[in-house]
């Protein structure tokens, strides 16, 4: 009779519980309804096109007050972005600083997924792929520029007759180095200006393919020929940790030629030595395809970088562990070393834009071709 009791009160409690549920499901449903899709017109292009533009023009400007004057502050998340853009745009004029360079122009084409309605405006989800041009302070007629990628969830209200960003999410390339190390600036600043980039036109076939490969899928920071997209042929692993291993171990066997092994391999799933940054990094060392040049912090690797060859790479380490890799695809104009990689997409971007904070270590590694 208490197991049929108590069997039955537990029947009831559940049934009520799932009740509960229900209903507060239904609440919630009504609160925050289900957004469908519209369809992509001139007009949701031309507000995003025109948001970026202002934001560009702010950071060459360096008017905060531009871009103030793009979010809607009265709600938490608009603020937060706008405070987000204020920090980075300090951080990029204080690299540019330290680098000795100055940024000429910004331009960003934009992809948009979808747009869905909101109440009193849109959500965006779209990539975004900025180009930064920039030249020496002592060069001021050589042009150099790169190219980030970025993907984004943006809410944009009207309100008062303007379109106002109250949300803005997306993986920002700069969040690693926000507090930029700038006790060594001058000297930093003096040893660049003074640098001249190397002669790479000699560079090895096996090379050349890893840049090919490396520009031509390098997804939202690509020129767009690819739809700005990874190779379909690879799994992405964005969604679940990040995808810059799976790209560098991409370039070294598709343009690299370097054989698969029963440690390193792609067979519908990478390996761990194929997707894991520490497990790529230790497996390059202890195989032999792999030589370091220099491990430590910026200043410790800052003047080793410049033997830096287009078909090298870095590894970042942050809190004892590899967390990210980038090959090497160039040099600038003053053979400062660039990269390509995945995560936040980039093309031929300076090797230590966005990662050059204290708390960061670099791998500088030479591979063996």
């Amino acid at each position: 009779m208490f197991v049929f009791v108590t069997f039955k009160r537990s029947v009831l409690l559940s049934i009520i519980l799932i009740t509960i549920i229900l209903a507060f499901s239904q609440v919630a449903y009504n609160i925050s309804p289900v957004l469908s899709s519209i369809s992509v017109n001139e007009e949701h292009m031309t507000l995003l096109e025109d948001i970026f533009k202002i934001r560009n023009r702010a950071f060459l400007d360096d008017n905060l007050d531009m871009i103030a004057s793009l979010y809607n502050k009265k709600t938490k998340l608009g603020t937060w972005a706008y405070e987000h853009q204020a920090i980075k745009m300090e951080y990029l004029h204080s690299w540019a600083n330290k680098q000795g360079i100055e940024f000429t122009d910004i331009k960003t084409k934009i992809k948009i997924r979808y747009v869905k309605e909101r109440d009193c405006g849109y959500l965006f989800n779209f990539l975004a792929s900025t180009e930064y041009h920039y030249n020496y302070v002592n060069q001021p007629g050589t042009k150099n520029f790169f190219r980030i990628g970025t993907y984004h969830s943006l809410n944009v209200d009207s309100l008062g007759g303007k379109w106002l960003i109250s949300k803005e999410w997306y993986t920002d390339p700069f969040a690693d180095s926000l507090d930029l190390d700038n006790e060594k600036k001058d000297e930093y600043k003096k040893y660049i200006l003074d640098s001249k980039p190397k002669s790479i036109e000699n560079t090895n076939k096996r090379r050349k393919g890893v840049i090919g490969y490396a520009d031509l899928y390098c997804g939202a920071a690509s020129d767009g020929s690819q739809g700005f997209s990874y190779n379909k042929k690879y799994k992405d692993y964005n969604p679940i940790g990040g995808d810059c291993t799976n790209f560098v171990s991409q370039t070294l066997f598709e343009g690299g030629k370097f054989r698969q092994t029963g440690e390193w391999r792609y067979e519908k799933d990478g390996s761990r030595a194929w997707v894991s940054a520490q497990g790529f990094n230790s497996f390059m060392l202890y195989s032999g395809r792999g030589s370091l040049i220099a491990k430590g912090s910026y200043s410790q690797v800052f003047k080793a970088s410049f033997k830096l060859l287009p078909g090298d790479y870095i590894a970042y380490e942050r809190k004892g562990k590899i967390a990210h890799i980038s090959v090497v695809t160039g040099e600038d104009s003053k053979g400062y070393a660039l990269v390509n990689s995945h995560n936040t997409d980039r093309y031929r971007v300076p090797w230590d834009l966005g990662w050059n904070n204290k708390g960061i270590k670099f791998w500088l590694v030479r591979v063996n071709y």
